[in-house]
């Protein structure tokens, strides 16, 4: 089927991405677009309209972290639900002494493991956008699902060959424990403070950095650099302006 000239224009506009992308990239692209647009459903949260627009850009960026690899297009995702702007969701906490806490937390974003993923449209516009920080919540999320693949979200998803493994749990955990020093001794870093977290949250900001600022990752984190490459079979740095 072909891919519809409205979404084409929407792509174009709202992605700058694609444009920058190889004509076999963009011809890949667009059809993940399709296939996710026509397996996964959208609602509107807090009073939002859902318009192609909307479902487009989302796509877009969704099955950009797709490209090269083989897929199944986020298995255990049924239903995205966007919201117009940041949106309060319950929270339960354990305070480490036995005790949970209750209360609202204001989100951009959110996902469970199967079923859900949550989306701010302010926020999914300015990850769309192509602004060089390490900040993209549509990237964040959709990484999550690709981390729980295999059941969990614990930074360590599926990769594409067996010997890959030692060399991730080695690059990633001493990443992860440095970004996790810098945060305690209340250092600048170049990964979002949020991925000291823990290793999930630390896969899912790594991902936005290497998409949004690779240049500066390639430089600072090489090794890091090299096994997202690796993983997502992209080097963003033939496509990304320094």
């Amino acid at each position: 089927m072909a891919f519809p000239e409205e979404w084409l224009e929407i792509l174009r506009r709202s992605f700058p991405r694609y444009s920058r992308l190889s004509p076999d990239d963009q011809a890949e692209l667009r059809g993940h677009i399709q296939v996710f647009l026509a397996e996964k459903r959208f609602e509107g949260g807090g009073g939002l309209e859902i318009t192609d627009e909307i479902r487009v850009t989302v796509a877009a960026q969704a099955c950009f972290l797709l490209l090269h690899r083989d897929t199944d297009y986020y298995p255990g995702l049924y239903s995205i639900i966007v919201y117009p702007h940041e949106y309060a969701a319950n929270q339960r906490a354990h305070d480490g002494s036995g005790l949970v806490r209750e209360g609202v937390q204001v989100r951009l974003g959110e996902t469970a493991a199967r079923g859900a993923l949550v989306l701010s449209w302010d926020a999914a516009v300015r990850g769309a956008s192509d602004i060089h920080d390490c900040h993209n919540v549509v990237f964040h999320e959709f990484a999550h699902q690709l981390d729980a693949e295999e059941g969990a979200f614990d930074g360590a998803p599926v990769l594409p060959g067996r010997s890959m493994y030692l060399a991730w749990a080695r690059v990633l955990g001493e990443e992860y424990t440095a970004l996790r020093e810098r945060v305690s001794r209340h250092q600048p870093t170049d990964l979002d403070p949020y991925g000291a977290k823990n290793p999930a949250e630390f896969f899912a900001v790594a991902t936005e950095c290497f998409f949004q600022r690779p240049h500066r990752m390639k430089k600072r984190h090489p090794a890091l650099y090299d096994e997202l490459k690796l993983f997502y079979r992209q080097d963003p740095t033939e496509t990304a302006a320094e």
